[in-house]
């Protein structure tokens, strides 16, 4: 069975998109959907819907501040978006430079910036901090860009931390304010590097936490680094037209031992961390398939994972992984998925996510029609009929595997 793009497409008014959060987060309402059906509940008590001894896994990325505001010589504004660092680098690594740092980025007013420096300036510790951004080269709809500045004390990471702004979501048409420093990230948020917030996770508090600890539901933590083509959305005739972005994930061996040890009741906090331990699996299937693997042959391209060797358990995957892990003495792996997870595919390591509602056309949808067959347009329906609040700054929901793609 085949769903075409326009299938998963419904309308979405923009009063349905909430542009603020709530004063508290697990105040969100939660739509279940668990053996086919929909029930409804506040996130407070989401651990009543999730059976003891299962696996959370929780995407432990964090937001920087990704939209700097140059300008030529003449005054004219540009405006940089850091994507992600240039030439594959890891972001712990791109973010700590000093001096010099090179990112692929997106840039607002490009036509206007020819050739030669942008600058832009800022005050730090009462000392004149300058930094010029020099156009390298155009990939795609991206550019290169290497960033220069001359005290040696300042990181990139303090550059983007003084001089830029939070990436709010643009469908929010508001810039970022004081409290969307704290509430655009996750309590739990550690790793810097991604463009846009794991907004699954947005609704977990310091109370849901020891609620989901007291029914004895284990947590684990995996780090991707959310880029901006996560929420690319759909524009061909057809979603295997669409190409995704690479994103970096980085999972250290003892996470991935606590997957192997809850194979059959794992729960995935966000599309990032369900995309992260479906890419696992079929890294593991590769190590399956032959042990002396190289690092850099281990990534996920978008396909791959519906050419691959198909009857490997969880299990074996998984163990295959940490074994070739141990023999290559790596206690945290750091590669890239490009994973599309679609319609006809089918989980092998998640039994089920907890998740915000998505936009249309979006491979986020699609990703939840692997979760919920047909069934998420009921879900979708019922959530648009009883008032939940949609997108980033939304309501949530618990989604267990369909017993039947329908």
């Amino acid at each position: 069975m085949e769903f075409e793009a326009q299938t998963l497409d419904y309308n979405l008014p923009a009063e349905k998109i909430a542009s603020f959060p709530l004063p508290v987060r697990h105040d969100a309402k939660l739509l279940v959907y668990k053996e086919n059906k929909i029930s409804h509940d506040h996130f407070i008590g989401i651990s009543n819907h999730i059976a003891t001894g299962s696996l959370l896994v929780f995407n432990n990325t964090k937001v920087f501040h990704a939209r700097l505001h140059f300008y030529t010589e003449k005054g004219t504004h540009i405006e940089i978006f850091c994507l992600e660092p240039a030439n594959g680098n890891d972001p712990s690594i791109a973010l700590s430079n000093t001096n010099k740092s090179e990112w692929l980025c997106m840039v607002g007013g490009a036509k206007k910036w020819k050739s030669g420096k942008v600058s832009t300036k800022f005050t730090h510790n009462n000392i004149e901090i300058n930094v010029h951004a020099r156009l390298l080269e155009r990939k795609s709809d991206l550019f290169q860009i290497a960033f220069e500045w001359e005290n040696p004390t300042i990181t990139f990471a303090d550059i983007l931390q003084l001089a830029g702004e939070l990436p709010l979501p643009p469908y929010m048409n508001r810039k970022a304010n004081a409290e969307d420093e704290m509430r655009y990230q996750t309590v739990y948020a550690k790793q810097s590097g991604s463009v846009a917030a794991p907004t699954a996770g947005l609704h977990f508090t310091e109370e849901v936490m020891q609620l989901i600890e007291q029914k004895n539901i284990d947590k684990t933590f995996v780090t991707l680094h959310v880029g901006a083509g996560t929420f690319k959305p759909i524009k061909t005739a057809h979603y295997k037209d669409h190409e995704m972005h690479e994103e970096l994930i980085d999972v250290t061996i003892l996470s991935i031992e606590n997957i192997l040890l809850h194979t059959g009741k794992i729960i995935a906090v966000g599309t990032t961390s369900l995309r992260t331990i479906e890419s696992l699996y079929w890294m593991g299937v590769k190590t399956f398939i032959n042990a002396y693997i190289s690092l850099k042959d281990l990534s996920i391209s978008q396909w791959e994972a519906y050419k691959l060797k198909q009857d490997v358990t969880a299990y074996d995957a998984i163990s295959a992984l940490i074994r070739w892990m141990k023999n290559n003495n790596y206690t945290r792996l750091v590669t890239k998925t490009q994973i599309m997870i679609t319609p006809e595919y089918q989980l092998k390591i998640a039994e089920g996510l907890i998740t915000n509602f998505h936009q249309p056309k979006s491979t986020l949808l699609l990703l939840i029609a692997a979760v919920t067959g047909k069934d998420w347009e009921n879900i979708y329906n019922e959530a648009l009929e009883t008032n939940y609040r949609f997108l980033s700054y939304g309501d949530s929901s618990l989604l267990m595997k369909s017993d039947v793609k329908r």
